[in-house]
């Protein structure tokens, strides 16, 4: 699977990243893949949007943007989320994606459930 099927692109700048939640986990962690997206695992409860911004955080310190630059477009309730990562080339933004999945052992794989 390419890593093109987890983001796309939003102008020049910009990405919109899928991503699969899993709220309530022992640590907060790129885990690899789920699918068609990136699957997260955030230490934070889902209550009072929590697990999102844990997911903001992380996401910020994994792609080296500020969290004002991380949007959640959709999903605000869902496992199932886009996040829109401003100040990020497309291409740059794959290396590192690869990297960070690369480190979390899922880069290649299309697996559903637990990891």
């Amino acid at each position: 699977m390419s890593l093109h099927e987890l983001f796309t692109a939003d102008g020049d700048d910009a990405v919109i990243l899928a991503v699969h939640a899993q709220p309530g986990a022992g640590r907060s962690q790129v885990v690899g893949r789920h699918g068609d997206a990136v699957k997260i695992r955030v230490a934070a409860p889902p209550e009072g949007g929590r697990a999102n911004d844990a997911l903001v955080k992380l996401l910020a310190e994994q792609f080296g943007v500020p969290a004002k630059a991380i949007t959640l477009k959709v999903g605000q309730t869902s496992r199932s989320k886009r996040f829109r990562i401003e100040g990020v080339a497309s291409a740059a933004f794959e290396d590192r994606l690869e990297q960070i999945l690369d480190e979390a052992g899922g880069s290649g794989k299309a697996g559903r459930g637990r990891r």
